[in-house]
């Protein structure tokens, strides 16, 4: 069986960001992994900018729409996938909870810059029996699973201490890492602003941060954007280091030092996880195709995505 999808919102991850790549290289957007699935029907794209539509139609022999109401006049989808500003998260949604049909819908992170949206989208998506999803993508990477699974079951010895670097905003980058630490290490216990910082675009809070979690505690630290991106997560064990660096997940065990009696190291030698890092928008799709078989996943729930936002929320409200 074959699911409709629409796609609202074609800037860079609604279809941007892997249009000069071959798909068998890379698929980084929404698009290109709807279309490329056996378990879907891309029929469409939404957004604003008449050169964008004009795009899709060109790369995806499919129609685009200047509005969602246009779209529905066409074809009923059953999946939609918000890839509009988070600014506009809120009215798409619950425009589109109003509408027939809808099973599934997939919002680019974070659900909303504000706590009470937030809470409503998931509230309203609840009553209207349609599953929301915030897109935090790396929960569907096969790394990050494996990593989870060592973590729960203690070939990664916990607690664990760790330092996260994050560029260009706490909500927009930073977030992404914070929800990736609840779903290794749990909720969050507490945390402690260890700078305030700037804010990024005048609105998204760059704060140096120490969060406890259940299982661990990080340190989280920004760089500037504008000198480069940079992104990582580095996890010390107690037998090993973890490394999470530019789609590389690698594992440093512990071993007797050779050439000091009584001391430990870390191995040279480092265990490559294996990670889908060029395909991660596919294993986010393939767990929505999943979920409608009946299968459970690791997809980041609205209520997870939800979670998420509560803690950026009260860290701003401290800065």
């Amino acid at each position: 069986m074959t699911y409709n999808a629409l796609i609202v919102g074609l800037g860079q991850i609604g279809m941007g960001y892997d249009l000069e790549f071959d798909p068998q290289e890379r698929i980084a957007t929404l698009a290109r992994a709807f279309a490329s699935h056996h378990a879907f029907n891309l029929i469409g794209g939404v957004d604003t900018s008449a050169g964008r539509r004009e795009l899709f139609v060109a790369h995806y022999a499919k129609p685009a729409f200047s509005n969602v109401a246009k779209a529905f006049e066409v074809a009923v989808p059953e999946v939609v996938a918000i890839a509009v500003p988070t600014e506009a998260h809120y009215s798409v949604v619950v425009d589109l909870l109003a509408r027939p049909g809808i099973k599934v819908i997939l919002c680019e992170k974070p659900l909303s810059y504000d706590l009470a949206e937030a809470e409503e989208m998931v509230e309203l998506a609840s009553r209207a029996d349609v599953r929301l999803y915030t897109n935090y993508m790396r929960r569907s990477d096969r790394a990050v699973i494996e990593v989870r699974r060592r973590l729960l079951s203690g070939e990664i010895a916990g607690p664990v201490k760790g330092v996260c670097w994050y560029t260009k905003g706490l909500f927009n980058n930073g977030s992404h890492f914070l929800n990736l630490l609840q779903f290794w290490l749990g909720d969050v216990v507490s945390f402690d602003v260890i700078s305030k910082g700037r804010f990024w675009a005048n609105y998204d809070p760059e704060p140096d941060l120490k969060i406890a979690f259940e299982y661990g505690e990080v340190y989280f630290h920004v760089a500037p954007e504008e000198n480069f991106s940079h992104h990582s997560v580095e996890l010390l064990a107690a037998n090993g280091r973890l490394r999470y660096e530019q789609g590389l997940m690698q594992w440093q065990p512990t071993i007797t030092d050779k050439n000091h009696v009584g001391y430990t190291i870390l191995n040279l030698d480092r265990e490559t996880i294996e990670s889908d890092t060029l395909f991660l928008q596919t294993s986010v799709v393939d767990k929505i195709a999943r979920d409608f078989a009946g299968e459970v996943t690791t997809i980041c729930t609205g209520a997870q995505g939800l979670s998420t936002i509560k803690v950026l929320t009260e860290i701003r409200k401290r800065l």
